[in-house]
């Protein structure tokens, strides 16, 4: 099965991704909606880092991307960075990984960063890109320790445009983290696979039949 219909059938039985009507921060009417944070037990959130690892292979044999560690952004960041990282090494790869404190301890081992040095191309953890702001974060903390951000991976994109309910912005959130830092944004899914699934015909896909017409008229006004 392609990855990305798994995902969503796997985030979906697991209550992550939901149908009805969802007020987003922009001030939107969503015809559905994603929490990450939902992914909250040992077997789901194990079996999410599996998702975050084949994607991430997939885009370095694809030629999308090269990296030699990951860094989680605090604070689901940290989590998912974790995660992925476990599953890279059940596959045969073992990456160093890191992430961040909100605030620098000043005893200890000090600094805002903690787990494997930074060093060489490293790849961004988290669930979604809203503002950007976590991944503006991220690659700056990247770039003073020595190290390049080489992509950020993320769960889910909305392949949604910026801005209000009223007034959309050019480009997407993920569309303007690839053109301010030079980067790849890779999703294990997009808005586009979830229209897909839900006109696969499937079962599960039928069920949820009455969604389909509102996805795709909220993709014709604020997609990408």
């Amino acid at each position: 099965m392609d990855t990305r219909q798994e995902f969503i059938r796997f985030a979906l039985a697991a209550g992550v991704l939901r149908f009805g009507e969802f007020r987003t921060k922009a001030g939107r009417l969503s015809p559905y909606f994603f929490n990450a944070g939902l992914f909250d037990d040992g077997a789901r959130l194990g079996r999410l880092g599996e998702f975050y690892a084949r994607t991430l292979l997939e885009a370095e044999a694809a030629g999308r991307l090269s990296f030699d560690m990951l860094f989680g952004p605090a604070y689901k960041g940290i989590t998912l960075a974790s995660a992925t990282a476990v599953a890279l090494a059940g596959m045969g790869r073992n990456l160093p990984f890191a992430f961040n404190r909100k605030e620098a301890k000043d005893h200890g081992e000090g600094g805002t960063l903690i787990g494997a040095p930074m060093k060489g191309r490293v790849v961004i953890v988290d669930d979604v890109i809203s503002a950007g702001t976590s991944v503006r974060e991220s690659v700056e903390l990247i770039r003073a320790a020595g190290a390049e951000p080489s992509g950020v991976l993320i769960a889910l994109d909305r392949q949604e445009r910026g801005g209000d309910a009223t007034t959309p912005s050019e480009h997407s959130a993920t569309q303007d983290v690839a053109r301010l830092y030079g980067i790849p944004v890779i999703a294990i899914a997009s808005l586009a696979d979830l229209l897909a699934f839900l006109e696969s015909g499937g079962a599960e896909a039928q069920a949820l039949a009455e969604y389909r017409p509102q996805v795709q008229a909220y993709r014709e006004r604020y997609g990408v």
